[in-house]
């Protein structure tokens, strides 16, 4: 007899996207002659700039002749690409990150779930709320929690209340955690962390013996000169932290997929008896075991947005985009909503007036005026009352939408 992982029928209801994509499914067959506008799951619109479009064909060519035919590549990454994340991404900010220490991966969505198959299932796992849902769904799917109450917390999960009295950012837990999320700039609320702030969760990890995941995904976004873009801008982080990104928004890359987990010599967790190992050999592992690599064209085409013509190509989409941002924020405040996030992250982050429930809202929005956001109560029991809207639209679609809820009733 087949026995399921039971782990998984404690997961409530479907992922948040789907259920958000069923809803707007059917309105649409319901009603085909309406136009909707997108501005949800945060995928990208704009397409691949030209420096990375170059690279890619130029890796397919490369690929199409038997003298510089790639096989079967290192399941960390290509060399190539490995360095130029460690030269452009953290060595001209002063960070001492090596190109060993960078695994190349599919998606940091992958990896912010995958991580925790190196990490006993004992591990306390503290998280934000709200946040990205992966985050606890995987912790779910990997054993580490009781079932879900009926707050929508899962019993063995952390929880941490990013509210508007703290500023969407968390407090120090007082039940000390192992593994510790933090997603900056913010999915979904858009704020940023100080370093005062990083600095503060970096002690507290190095005091208790804690790691912190680190979900950097968005950091191409900050204009701020202050935000760090990396936790290891902070002194002591390369001892308890592992940091994740991707070039799916910054590069236009979520239909293309590459991104990259950064684990320093430095980091180590501990065994049973409190013996400290190295935990990158441990991620080695699991990537050379599991997974054969990123495909030669797309690593090559990632490599190119670190070119000088690649990082102007890019530089101006973000542009695009915080312009979205800008424009999304300021037009939901004149229409008397209580806005947050939108400027050193590609989301808005809205407070519903008259206390509407986060999914009432969304069918008010999507019946009323075919917009479609997300629900902040999908991303935790504290978004309730909450809306996200997402940057990644085309301008045209963005000055309509804000339009449309301008005029809602």
């Amino acid at each position: 007899m087949a026995i399921i992982n039971e782990n998984y029928l404690k997961l409530q209801a479907g992922y948040l996207f789907p259920e958000i994509g069923r809803r707007v499914s059917e309105f649409i067959e319901a009603n085909p002659d309406k136009k909707v506008i997108k501005m949800g799951i945060g995928d990208v619109t704009q397409p691949l700039v030209p420096s990375v479009v170059k690279a890619f064909h130029e890796g397919v060519e490369e690929m199409a002749k038997a003298e510089t035919f790639k096989g079967y590549g290192p399941e960390q990454g290509y060399a190539f690409l490995r360095e130029a994340i460690a030269e452009n991404s953290y060595k001209t900010r002063g960070i001492d990150i090596s190109a060993n220490d960078i695994f190349v991966s599919d998606g940091s969505k992958c990896d912010t779930g995958n991580i925790q198959e190196i990490f006993g299932n004992e591990n306390k796992i503290a998280i934000c709320d709200p946040v990205y849902p992966v985050y606890a769904d995987t912790t779910v799917m990997a054993g580490k929690t009781g079932v879900c109450q009926t707050n929508g917390y899962y019993d063995g999960i952390i929880y941490m209340p990013c509210t508007k009295e703290n500023g969407f950012i968390p407090e120090l837990p007082t039940e000390i955690p192992d593994l510790i999320f933090l997603c900056y700039p913010n999915n979904p609320t858009g704020t940023v962390a100080s370093k005062e702030e990083l600095k503060k969760w970096v002690d507290f990890a190095i005091a208790n013996k804690s790691i912190i995941l680190y979900d950097a995904a968005y950091e191409s976004f900050i204009q701020d000169d202050e935000i760090p873009h990396s936790i290891y801008e902070i002194e002591g982080a390369k001892k308890v932290a592992i940091e994740f990104r991707s070039f799916s928004k910054t590069a236009g890359f979520t239909g293309t997929r590459c991104a990259y987990t950064v684990i320093p010599e430095e980091l180590v967790a501990y065994d049973a008896e409190g013996k400290a190992h190295p935990v990158k050999p441990l991620w080695n592992r699991r990537q050379s075991t599991k997974f054969n690599g990123v495909s030669y064209p797309v690593q090559k085409a990632a490599a190119s947005i670190f070119t000088e013509e690649g990082k102007n190509e890019v530089k101006k989409v973000i542009a695009y985009y915080m312009e979205n941002a800008r424009i999304m924020r300021e037009s939901l405040q004149d229409a008397g909503y209580e806005v947050f996030g939108g400027e050193n992250a590609p989301y808005v982050w809205v407070k519903t007036k008259n206390n509407t429930k986060s999914w009432d809202f969304f069918d008010k929005v999507l019946n009323e005026a075919n917009v479609v956001g997300t629900p902040g109560s999908g991303f935790g029991p504290s978004g309730e009352g909450y809306f996200r809207f997402s940057a990644f639209a085309d301008r045209e679609n963005v000055l309509e939408a804000m339009e449309r809820i301008k005029n809602l009733s």
